[in-house]
Order: C-alpha cells, then structure tokens, then sequence
C-alpha cells in the first residue's frame, strides 16, 4: 500500500469488471456485450471522422449527438446529457444530486459499482432486500431518503419492473432524485423517458454498450428535465469538459440515427434468449426471467462455482459472483445462436458429469 495514498484511496473498495482474457481464445459470455457488430452506418461514420480535425477539440456540448438522441426520445436537447459510458453517467450523478451523508436507496442484489460511487462520495447507501424471486418490493421505497438508483431491468438477476413501479417510486418520492438506470432496457423493457415531461425528480440512464454494440466506444447519456442535466453539466465541466472524442461523438451519432439496424439486432439477441431460456429450463435450470441480453442461473444440484470453474476450463467464460444471495448464480450473456448452441452443448455434458 502506497504511503502517498489517501484515505479514500486506502479503504476504497474498487469494482471488479469482468474477465477480459488475454492468449487463450474463450468464448466470452461474461460481459453482457452484444454478439452483432455496429451498424455499418456507425464505421462509416467513423472512418469519415478519422481526418485532420482530430487535432482539434470535439464539441464540448456534444450538440449533434444530444439533438439526435433528443429527436429518438421525443426531447428537448436540453434534457439530454452525454458522457464517456453510463458509468461515468452515473458517477456525475452522485455529487451532482447527494450530498454526503445523505440516505439514498437500492436494491441489495443490484449492480455493485453504486456502492463504489456512494463509498467514493461519502453517501449513506441503504441496501433494500429483493423479494425472494429478486422482484422489487415497491413500498420498500416509500420510506424518507435523499435519493433512490434502480437499475431496469435489474442486474444481474435480469429482472423488469413494470413502468407502473416506476411511477410509484416516483409519486412517493418527489423531493428525491429517483435515478433509473436503463442500460439493457431495450431488450424488451419499455423505458422510463415517458415519465420524465410529469416528474422533473427522474434522471434516465442509458447506454449504447449493449444494445447498439458500442461497448468499445463507450458513450452513455442520461434523460431529465433541464435541472438536472444542468447539474450533471456543471459536474462535468468541473472535471473534464471534453467527455467524449471526435470518433465517439461521429460513430453514436449514427447508432441512435440507425433505428432498423438496433431493432433488427435486438429483436436476434431476444429469441435467442428465449429459445436458450426453454433449454435451460428443460435442463433443470432455474431461470429468472429476463429482459436483457443476459440470463440468470441456478440448479439446484450443481454448484454454481462449480459450473463456472468447469466452463472456462473448456473456454467459455460466464460470470460468477460470491455474493450473499446470489453465489448459487451464474449470469450468462446472450451470443450469437452459434455460440449459444456451443455453450448449450458444453454445460449439458457438465450438467450430466455432476
């Protein structure tokens, strides 16, 4: 441990991301990253960006990529606010809208990287237990807080609440800011940006990792009324004014523009969900229902950890999480219907081994 560190640095607990193997070839299930390549329209972009302008700063106000996104969800481009993946997204959203020792609630099985954020702002962060089926226990939320992040569909069980929820969670809550963040949403999930003309507490989080095959892009955007983006905004420009490069801005652009590309590849990832789910579930799998481009997993007479050890010695990574509740799980992202098929073939014969 380095003597120069600081506090923070020392008792931080950082987030681990998934597995990216170097050498030996795997097939890769474990980061939940979209099994189609960008829209062609998107490389194009890219190559045409690719000249002499890269000397020169990209538009700090980001305002061809907000107007698109605006124009997608029916918004002013006001109320959009871009940054470098919804990670950072979501990181502007803890000092722009909690101070520290505020309380602010989230689900107990949920994505990990909001405990890191509410540890690194000095947030109170208050665990909310899922139901024993991982459903959100609506009025569990109701109760006083300075803020509320929910992912929906929720990771890694998969799990959908229905808009409705969302609409509970906000009525209860109107003198909090209810963050919700959508990164696999359009796997089948209808998004909150409906909500946001009626509740001016709701900031929208999305991604265009998953769904629109940008992982290695990394550009997310959040979705709210004029106040909050102006608190993000006002984050942001305290630390890096320029968030996203020329490239990113060019190649997102076109991804949002790309309408029947992102709904022809999403419409392919969810069949063959659904199609894996049945073979799953026919193997003796518990399967949560999912509306995202990954499954949650468990059998009651194979160990988890097992399954997952046994995997990748046969190269197929999947992700394990030793974690009360959840170690009996392992999520699985959705590939092509070829690597599914192999994955299928592989965890039967380890299945019947056990």
């Amino acid at each position: 441990m380095s003597r120069y560190w600081s506090e923070i640095t020392k008792h931080i607990k950082p987030y681990v991301p998934g597995e990216q193997p170097g050498g030996r070839e795997y097939l890769k299930l474990n980061t939940n990253e979209n099994p189609y390549p960008p829209s062609p329209k998107v490389l194009d972009a890219i190559k045409q960006a690719a000249n002499e302008s890269l000397r020169r700063y990209p538009d700090p106000l980001c305002s061809e990529l907000r107007a698109a996104i605006a124009d997608y969800y029916g918004l002013g481009r006001e109320q959009v606010f871009v940054g470098n993946g919804s990670d950072e997204v979501l990181a502007f959203a803890f000092p722009a809208f909690f101070n520290p020792g505020d309380r602010i609630f989230s689900p107990d099985v949920t994505y990990t990287f909001y405990k890191v954020y509410a540890a690194l702002f000095r947030v109170d962060y208050i665990p909310i237990p899922l139901d024993e089926d991982f459903s959100i226990p609506v009025e569990m939320f109701f109760r006083e807080n300075r803020g509320i992040i929910i992912p929906n569909p929720n990771a890694p069980t998969g799990k959908y609440m229905p808009i409705e929820s969302v609409r509970s969670i906000l009525e209860h809550n109107r003198d909090s800011v209810v963050i919700i963040d959508e990164a696999y949403v359009d796997f089948g999930g209808e998004s909150a940006a409906g909500l946001i003309r009626d509740y001016p507490n709701l900031l929208v989080v999305q991604t265009l990792s998953k769904s629109r095959s940008l992982a290695g892009l990394r550009v997310g955007f959040a979705l709210g009324q004029e106040g909050l983006i102006k608190g993000l905004d006002r984050i942001k420009n305290s630390i890096n004014s320029y968030t996203l490069d020329r490239l990113a801005l060019a190649g997102a652009r076109e991804a949002i523009r790309d309408k029947a590309y992102f709904e022809e590849t999403t419409s392919k990832v969810i069949n063959t969900r659904e199609r894996v789910s049945a073979r799953l579930a026919g193997m003796g799998f518990k399967v949560i229902p999912s509306k995202t481009n990954f499954v949650f997993i468990s059998h009651a007479l194979c160990n988890a950890c097992d399954l997952f050890r046994q995997l990748k010695g046969k190269g197929i990574l999947v992700r394990y999480f030793n974690e009360p509740r959840i170690d009996n799980y392992l999520r699985v992202s959705i590939g092509s219907d070829d690597e599914m098929d192999r994955f299928l073939r592989v965890l039967e014969e380890i299945v019947a081994s056990l």
